[in-house]
């Protein structure tokens, strides 16, 4: 518990236009890992456009960790398929997170973070104030497949007697001294 920042609750939407990996469909779900802390989406029969609706938690204790996002074809007499990954940083997010906002209106634009070549952006992301809290919006595309997109959302959670979101600060202002 004295190392945990917080939780970090993302919001698998749905994938988009997702690989064909059975005869003229897939049977896809998600699985999302953190360090050694891995998390698995139900799965949505012959759908390439699947619509999970599901809240995955992780622990976050070391935020510099990148989260790892792969998309996989379940079968039922052999090993389930692969159908590509992605991989993202909280960085930013947290970064929001420590201006410590209040009273914004609904839909105000905080932060974005812009697609580029070190990310799985497949486009603009952003953190914006939504029913009293900072959210990020996220769509990543997947690599080592055709095609397909994941789209998330990330939400924070303090907990009460950890390191907590006043600990992010000190992580940070550790991490930038480091460097």
């Amino acid at each position: 518990m004295d190392s945990l920042l917080g939780l970090l609750r993302i919001h698998v939407h749905r994938g988009v236009n997702l690989a064909v990996r059975d005869v003229r469909s897939s049977d896809p779900y998600v699985v999302i890992k953190m360090g050694k802390q891995k998390l698995k989406t139900r799965v949505v029969k012959k759908n390439i456009n699947p619509e999970w609706n599901e809240d995955l938690t992780l622990s976050v204790a070391d935020p510099s960790l990148p989260i790892k996002i792969f998309v996989y074809d379940r079968d039922t007499f052999s090993l389930d398929d692969k159908m590509g990954d992605a991989e993202f940083e909280i960085g930013s997010f947290l970064e929001a997170l420590k201006m410590r906002l209040e009273g914004l209106p609904n839909g105000t634009i905080i932060s974005r973070v812009q697609p580029n070549r070190q990310n799985c952006l497949a486009e603009e992301s952003c953190i914006i104030w939504t029913d009293g809290k900072a959210v990020q919006n996220i769509v990543l595309r997947l690599r080592n497949v055709e095609c397909g997109e994941v789209e998330l959302q990330l939400q924070w959670i303090d907990i009460p007697g950890s390191r907590g979101s006043n600990k992010l600060e000190d992580k940070f202002a550790f991490k930038e001294r480091e460097s």
